[in-house]
């Protein structure tokens, strides 16, 4: 009898586990409640999030019960896995905001009607913990020596770890034990990233309650060179469509290398892996319509079907000589700026971020109005340029505006 985790090794999601056989013979035959944590230090998930929320999908598909782990208490310490430096501390308001702004995201992945998962948050019990208690019943099942061999520390020693981000490790196990004994979870899913911290509660809760626990980690969302996906000029490509725009995000996916097309497939969409071995197949020309399955897809997912398909029209508009205009992103300047600095109005619609920036971009011919391109950094917005009411700028290579006047 197959299980679900056939589909996600298949998929390429599992890195690690912690007690693979049993860990098979578990989701074989029973339906478990297993969590995945979300340390809530920013207002938006991003599309290394999603990559989790996938893995969760898949699970939650099969039968089991996912609990999403809201970090409002560890969002407090700042996890040390994989940066250099010690992260920012966020305020309490500026954590129960988070919080709240990634609530709304998660339930477009995640069915939480009649019980199917459970929504919690970490600064439930441990805001308010006792910390000599805590040494008292955690700490002192964690080896400091073996503390300091984990990767997630092991990279921090040489620029400094503080003793406020080596506790971390100890939470996040805690963590673990409290979803055991309130809603019987018995697995942590999570970033391979993740894996150090993860071993903790595993054996925490072996350790302390003579349980059985288990961690399952999936690959990072990465490209063909090894490189973490989701960055762009910009900055992170968000879910939220405030951040990253549905046609920007679009966009991401359209253009990804023709080497992480079948990966980013079996990550990131339900298509059957048959469909996706035979797109990620396809050579040169052809890779093309893969990339649109892909970006369609995905987009999908996150923004909804109707986006997705303004995001595709707007694409073929301004890459497939299209004539429909009316879904590429608009901005609006006002009446007073027609006629003023060109850089004023990129400014203004944020299609720069400084006008030094604006200056560079022109100076190497990376700015175009109206299929023509800008080669005076004093250029002027004119009234001749808003042809049928709008002006089609281009930046880079791929990145349009339409410009209208409100």
């Amino acid at each position: 009898m197959s299980s679900v985790l056939d589909t996600l090794i298949e998929r390429g999601f599992i890195k690690q586990f912690t007690h693979e056989v049993e860990i098979r013979e578990l989701l074989e035959k029973e339906k478990i409640t297993f969590y995945i944590g979300f340390d809530p230090t920013a207002d938006s998930l991003h599309v290394g999030h999603f990559l989790a929320l996938m893995l969760m999908s898949h699970m939650q598909k099969a039968g089991h019960r996912p609990i999403v782990l809201m970090g409002g208490g560890t969002a407090m310490v700042g996890d040390p896995s994989g940066k250099t430096d010690m992260r920012k501390m966020l305020t309490r308001e500026d954590i129960e905001h988070n919080v709240n702004c990634i609530k709304s995201q998660v339930g477009r992945f995640i069915d939480f009607s009649d019980g199917k998962a459970i929504l919690a948050n970490n600064a439930d019990w441990l805001m308010n913990l006792n910390y000599i208690s805590f040494l008292r019943e955690v700490g002192s099942h964690f080896s400091v020596n073996r503390m300091l061999t984990a990767e997630c520390y092991k990279q921090r020693l040489e620029k400094g770890l503080t003793f406020l981000e080596f506790n971390y490790m100890l939470m996040q196990g805690y963590d673990f034990l409290q979803l055991n004994k309130k809603y019987n979870c018995v697995m942590e899913l999570g970033g391979d990233d993740q894996w150090s911290n993860m071993i903790s509660g595993v054996e925490l809760i072996r350790r302390k309650e003579s349980k059985p626990a288990f961690a399952m980690t999936s690959t990072l969302l990465t490209n063909s060179e090894g490189k973490k996906m989701g960055k762009t000029e910009s900055g992170a490509v968000w879910l939220d469509p405030e951040k990253t725009t549905p046609y920007d995000f679009y966009q991401y996916w359209r253009n990804v290398d023709d080497s992480d097309v079948e990966k980013c497939l079996s990550l990131l969409t339900f298509i059957p892996m048959d469909e996706v071995r035979r797109l990620g197949s396809l050579k040169d020309a052809a890779i093309n319509e893969a990339k649109k399955i892909l970006a369609f897809e995905v987009t999908k997912l996150v923004h909804g079907e109707e986006e997705a398909s303004k995001a595709e029209k707007a694409a073929e508009a301004l890459f497939s000589g299209g004539k429909d205009m009316s879904n590429v992103p608009t901005v609006t300047i006002t009446k007073d700026m027609v006629g003023g600095a060109l850089l004023e109005a990129l400014l203004y619609t944020k299609i720069i971020p400084s006008k030094s920036e604006g200056r560079r971009l022109i100076q190497q011919g990376g700015i175009v109005v109206n299929d023509a391109k800008i080669t005076e950094v004093n250029a002027v917005l004119s009234e001749e340029d808003f042809k049928d009411g709008s002006v089609l700028l281009k930046r880079g290579k791929k990145k349009f505006y339409k410009i209208v006047v409100e």
